[in-house]
């Protein structure tokens, strides 16, 4: 009996530490660097000479404002598993990989660049022991995804992290909806149609991806 109470005790210890990490409140991530936006800035146009200097510094000035003012939005103040775990059991609002991914795209699409594409990746698909992250790539206007700058604030809690896709070191990337084709032909056994233009077609019927 005195051993199961010494255990049930520690137990209970062990959880209070965990709730007492779950609810520790740390500071926010700081306001973007000027030098951090010129250095993506001059990344973006280097992306190809038909890049317009001009919407490549709108892009990079919006990449890193947005993802100072959703870190605030999510309420930000813990790394990145941490925060995730907060948001599934429904203590902070937003913050998964893939919410910072769809509002950043969301918010550079409404920019309408003419010599700038985006496009949405995602890496660990079918990796059992890494957890799935999602992102968005900027690139030149019609580039494929690979040639771009991948923009993932999820990475470091709220910092925006840049890199080439191809000089990513931490993640293998492809493209979302090939991605998410390949699951839906898994799930449900027929044939699922990717388009040119990257649209899901299963059963006749368009599917719209997160």
């Amino acid at each position: 009996m005195g051993r199961a109470v010494k255990h049930l005790n520690v137990m209970h210890a062990i959880w209070a530490g965990v709730l007492l990490l779950l609810a520790a409140c740390g500071a926010p991530p700081p306001p973007p660097d000027a030098q951090d936006v010129t250095r993506l800035a001059a990344a973006i146009r280097a992306l190809g000479p038909e890049v317009d200097p001009e919407e490549a510094g709108r892009a990079a000035r919006i990449a890193y404002r947005h993802t100072h003012e959703l870190a605030l939005q999510y309420q930000i103040t813990d790394p990145p598993l941490i925060h995730n775990t907060k948001v599934n059991m429904g203590l902070k609002p937003r913050g998964l990989c893939w919410h910072w991914a769809r509002d950043m795209e969301d918010r550079l699409r409404q920019e309408e660049f003419e010599t700038l594409d985006l496009h949405r990746a995602i890496a660990n698909a079918d990796n059992r022991f890494r957890l799935e992250h999602s992102t968005a790539i900027v690139s030149a206007k019609d580039a494929p995804y690979d040639e771009g700058i991948v923009l993932d604030p999820w990475r470091k809690g709220g910092r925006l992290t840049w890199a080439p896709v191809t000089n990513d070191e931490t993640y293998h990337w492809e493209m979302r909806n090939e991605v998410v084709a390949r699951k839906l032909e898994r799930q449900h056994g027929q044939i699922v149609t990717l388009t040119e233009d990257q649209r899901i077609l299963m059963g006749g019927q368009e599917f719209a991806a997160q």
